[in-house]
C-alpha cells in the first residue's frame, strides 16, 4: 500500500486510538498492551502498531512525533515492507514539520533503496519540494533556487507520466522566474547608482537566458535606459525595437518609446552588437 493509501486510513486509525485512550491520563497515548511506549519499550510493539501510531500523530498535527515513530520502524524492522512504507511517510512527516534537511534525506534514501517503487516519484517530488519550499524573497541567496530547479527537472524527466510531473513543471517555471527576478534586482541596484556597464550585464542575462520569464520586458526597457545614459544610441534603439516587436502593449515599451522620441530617436534595429543578434534571431528568425 502506498503512502496515499496510508493517508486514507488516518481518520479510522485516529478514532480507534482515541477510543483506546479514554482511561489514560494522557489522551495522546494508548493504554495497556496496545500502545504505551511510556510503560512498554518500543521494541515490544509490532511494526504495524508503530506505523499506526505515526499515522495518529499526523492526525494530531504533530508531524515531528510522527516522523519519530516512522523512523523507529526503519530502525527496528529494516528491510521489511513496513520499513519501506514508513520511510516515505517519514519523508512526508518531516516535510510537514518543515524539517527540510531530514525530509530530503529520507526521500533520497527511499529513491536509493526503492527506485522502482510506485512511490519513488513522490519521493523525488518531496526531495524537490524540500528545496522549493525554502525559496525566500528575491533578495536572498539563490543557491536553493538552483537546487530546486535541478530536483524539479529530475522529477519531470524521470517520472514524466506521474501525477507530480505537471506540478513540478509549474514550480520549475516559478523558480526560473524567481532567478530572473534576482538578476533584475541586482541590475536595478547598479542602474540607480549609475554603474551602467554592470547593470547592462545583468539585464543581458535576463534577455539571453531568461527570455521566457515575466521580467524580459522590463529588462529590455532598462537596457534602453542604460545604453542611452552611456550614449550608445544604436543599442538603445535595438533594445526598444525588440521590446516593441514582442511587448508593444506593455508600459515598458511606452516608457522606452518616450525616452527615444524625447531624444529624436525611434525604435529600430541598428548596429552589430549582441542585441542586433537577438533581434535577428527573435524577430527575423535568422537563427532557424
Amino acid at each position: 500500500m502506498s503512502w496515499r493509501g496510508s493517508a486514507q486510513r488516518f481518520s479510522a486509525v485516529a478514532l480507534l486510538i482515541v477510543g483506546m485512550a479514554g482511561c489514560t491520563s494522557d489522551p495522546g497515548r494508548t493504554t495497556g498492551t496496545i500502545f504505551n511506549p511510556q510503560e512498554v519499550p518500543l521494541e515490544a510493539f509490532e511494526a504495524e502498531q508503530i506505523f499506526e501510531r505515526g499515522e495518529f500523530e499526523l492526525t494530531r498535527n504533530r508531524p515531528d512525533d510522527a516522523a519519530f515513530y516512522f523512523a523507529e520502524i526503519e530502525r527496528l524492522y529494516p528491510y521489511s515492507d513496513w520499513a519501506r512504507r514508513a520511510l516515505i511517510m517519514q519523508a512526508f512527516s518531516y516535510h510537514q514539520d518543515q524539517d527540510y534537511p531530514n525530509s530530503r534525506s529520507a526521500a533520497q534514501r527511499f529513491i536509493d533503496f526503492y527506485p522502482d517503487d510506485d512511490d519513488a516519484a513522490y519521493a523525488q517530488y518531496l526531495l524537490a519540494l524540500s528545496y522549493y519550499d525554502q525559496i525566500d524573497e528575491v533578495g536572498r541567496d539563490q543557491g536553493l533556487t538552483f537546487q530546486a530547479l535541478q530536483a524539479l527537472r529530475q522529477t519531470i524527466e524521470r517520472y514524466p507520466d506521474s501525477e507530480y510531473a505537471r506540478s513540478s513543471i509549474l514550480k520549475f517555471d516559478l523558480a526560473f522566474d524567481h532567478l530572473a527576478g534576482k538578476e533584475m534586482e541586482i541590475g536595478r541596484y547598479y542602474l540607480r547608482r549609475d554603474h551602467f556597464a554592470a547593470a547592462i550585464n545583468r539585464f543581458r542575462v535576463v534577455v539571453e537566458d531568461f527570455q521566457t520569464t515575466s521580467h524580459t520586458p522590463e529588462a529590455l526597457h532598462r537596457l534602453v535606459e542604460a545604453y542611452l545614459s552611456l550614449g550608445l544610441t544604436d543599442q538603445a534603439q535595438t533594445a526598444a525595437a525588440i521590446l516593441g516587436y514582442n511587448y508593444q502593449s506593455t508600459v515598458w515599451y511606452q516608457d522606452s518609446f518616450a525616452l527615444l522620441t524625447g531624444q529624436g530617436l525611434r525604435p529600430e534595429a541598428t548596429g552589430d552588437g549582441w542585441l542586433g543578434q537577438v533581434y535577428r534571431q527573435t524577430v527575423r528568425g535568422e537563427w532557424l
